[in-house]
């Protein structure tokens, strides 16, 4: 009986083990198969995402991010492609003008993009502007700027200033004398407000040529600098424009080759500054592009495919720039970009009277505008 009971004791024992180490493994079933379902949920939404319409920087990477994940992205067709012509813009500047023209009028939200060489003598002296942004990006050389609110600094080669002009503003833009004697080279875009944010403050963001970082691509064949945006993996250091504005300055040597997405919804465009480009996926409708061209992507796709052929003589620079649409009317006479004709008309009285915005361009000069050859 004794013995008997020493071998039920054991037995028992050794059931209460097993089934304590059968609940645990149970648990740990239950929790994986909880988790796995959980991800089969998960996984749907993102790939879905992906295809959302952006309207913000930060929504814009979370798409970027979710097309990242996929195996090709489907490539931006060229709508048209045209030489931007240089013409006389300012007091004796030169311009090669490729939006705001009768070849592309307005591709919302850009208004204006100016491919400027200004030389000492010449420049853009005082001038209002109201109802959109500036943005201007030196290639070579110096501009000084100033206005009416005692705002005042200078560019240099690869610096950036962000004007946002709103209920009103007059300043200057003016070149610095080059030692070498050269002309100073940049690029001004111009960016349609948001109707709600047309009457808003003027003010101005500067990023220097140093802050801006740099994505390199294809084995170190391709530099991008992230002045505003994303391109893989490297975000830009800060929002500097109102309207959500992607700007990439793109460097690509011989025989390399980019993919870079864009927001899904927002308008895109590339100019060519340097070398020849071929735009287009390999294997499919692809297209050689010449320094000085605006190329006007198709709303559909997520990325702007780009190489350069391994036989160039020299390596080929372009912008990458995509904006949000703004569904708003475009009215603009001059400097004023408003959405009505009453509206443009106000502004005209406005200046004039030095009211609603333009009250300290009474009696105001620039210092800079006095560098004017007359």
């Amino acid at each position: 009986m004794r013995t008997f009971s020493r071998t039920t004791i054991g037995i028992s024992i050794v059931v209460a083990i097993c089934s304590v180490v059968a609940l645990i493994f149970r648990q740990n079933l239950l929790s994986l198969t909880a988790s796995s379902s959980i991800v089969s949920q998960i996984l749907p939404s993102i790939i879905t995402n992906k295809n959302n319409t952006t309207s913000s920087n930060t929504t814009a990477n979370l798409t970027m991010s979710a097309a990242n994940t996929t195996t090709k992205l489907l490539p931006r067709l060229i709508r048209q492609s045209f030489l931007a012509l240089e013409q006389s813009e300012g007091a004796g500047a030169r311009v090669r003008r490729s939006i705001g023209t009768p070849k592309l009028r307005n591709f919302t939200p850009f208004l204006m993009l100016d491919h400027f060489s200004v030389a000492p003598g010449a420049g853009f002296p005082d001038h209002p502007h109201r109802g959109q942004e500036t943005i201007t990006y030196l290639l070579h050389g110096a501009i000084d700027h100033e206005d009416f609110a005692g705002n005042r600094g200078r560019l240099g080669p690869g610096d950036l200033q962000f004007m946002t002009a709103g209920r009103g503003i007059v300043h200057a833009e003016m070149p610095v004398a080059n030692e070498d004697g050269t002309p100073n080279v940049g690029l001004q875009l111009w960016v349609d407000l948001p109707s709600h944010l047309k009457s808003c403050e003027p003010r101005y963001r500067d990023l220097k040529a140093e802050e801006v970082p740099v994505a390199e691509v294809d084995g170190g064949k391709v530099r991008v600098k992230v002045i505003s945006g994303q391109s893989h993996g490297v975000d830009s250091v800060k929002d500097l424009a109102y309207t959500p504005v992607w700007l990439l300055d793109v460097e690509v040597r011989p025989g390399g080759s980019i993919v870079q997405p864009v927001p899904e919804g927002w308008n895109a465009f590339a100019y060519t500054l340097e070398g020849e480009v071929v735009f287009g996926e390999e294997g499919g409708e692809r297209r050689v592009v010449g320094e000085f061209h605006n190329v006007v992507f198709g709303p559909e796709g997520q990325a702007v495919y780009a190489a350069v052929d391994e036989g160039a003589d020299k390596s080929a620079r372009f912008v990458i720039i995509a904006g949000t649409p703004l569904d708003q009317k475009v009215v603009q006479y001059g400097p004023f970009v408003l959405t009505s004709q009453e509206e443009v008309y106000q502004a005209f009285m406005d200046y004039q009277t030095h009211s609603n915005g333009f009250e300290r361009a009474d009696g105001w000069q620039s210092e800079i505008g006095k560098r004017m050859v007359h």
